[in-house]
């Protein structure tokens, strides 16, 4: 997909979808982003995992690859997930991110109009992400797009050692 709606984007900006030869450039820009959150040893994803997951018989993401010349400068990772009210699809951004020193120059929402794009032609209802709440270039960015917080939602999270013990616990009828 080659990027439109802005003077901004140099020719040579480009934005395509990832392919299995990709994997090395995705887990790169993971590592980035989890550096840029503040989080860098928290990474544990491989590019096996990563071939399986994206590109394997079931995947449970997409990705998007933004590019300045050959080079690349940022991604948008997005799976589909269902709103039971709209009955319908909705289009989940699980990561948003173009290198800090390639900001500034439209890839960023170069990628959220092609994501939107996406979420239009599959007939998606809505498209929602996260944000850490001390990302305040990120908030007034997504502002300026016309998204809004979710105020009245909190982001619950079971990690891998939570799954289990909630999978090998026994139901009960006690609830809070």
């Amino acid at each position: 997909m080659k990027a439109h709606g802005t003077n901004k984007l140099p020719p040579a900006f480009t934005i395509r979808p990832a392919a299995v030869v990709d994997v090395p450039i995705i887990l790169q820009l993971i590592c980035d982003l989890a550096t840029y959150e503040r989080a860098p040893n928290e990474v544990t994803a491989t590019q096996e995992q990563l071939v399986d997951v994206l590109f394997g018989k079931k995947p449970a993401a997409e990705v998007l690859l933004a590019f300045e010349e050959e080079t690349p400068v940022g991604f948008a990772v997005f799976f589909h997930n269902f709103s039971t009210w709209l009955g319908r699809p909705g289009l989940y951004l699980e990561d948003l991110f173009v290198k800090p020193e390639k900001r500034g120059k439209g890839y960023g929402r170069a990628l959220l109009v092609d994501l939107a794009k996406v979420a239009r032609d599959r007939g998606c209802g809505r498209m929602e992400w996260a944000v850490l709440n001390w990302n305040d270039p990120a908030i007034k960015f997504y502002r300026s797009l016309g998204a809004r917080p979710m105020e009245e939602w909190t982001v619950f999270r079971l990690t891998c050692d939570g799954i289990a013990r909630l999978a090998q616990s026994e139901p009960t009828a006690k609830e809070p």
